[in-house]
């Protein structure tokens, strides 16, 4: 009974979605969290693309899935060039926000 009401599940969210069937299924899998998506092969996602949910950006940068866990630490890693132009400025983040039903509280 579960896999055919999520047979049909599936098959109506295909139907209603404005993405392509690709990407519908995409954005489904994204929904059950970033380990997920990067076991798809996803990267990062920005909003507005397929696989983008505010729940996988707990910063609210824009950017789903953004952190991953390095696999070979040993790695090297080049270093940035440093530039004579000063970092511009940044605005204090709000001390709380909220995103869907969570709320986040800064510590």
């Amino acid at each position: 009974m579960p896999i055919t009401t999520a047979t049909i599940a599936l098959g109506v969210y295909l139907r209603t979605t404005d993405y392509e069937h690709a990407e519908a299924v995409i954005h489904l899998v994204a929904l059950a969290g970033c380990d997920a998506a990067h076991a798809l092969g996803m990267g990062a996602v920005r909003e507005g693309q397929p696989g983008y949910h505010k729940r996988n950006d707990p910063d609210g940068d824009g950017v789903a899935c953004g952190t991953f866990v390095v696999e070979n630490p040993t790695a090297v890693i080049p270093a940035p060039v440093p530039s004579s132009a000063p970092a511009p400025a940044q605005a204090e983040a709000p001390a709380q926000r909220r995103v869907g039903n969570a709320k986040f509280v800064k510590p």
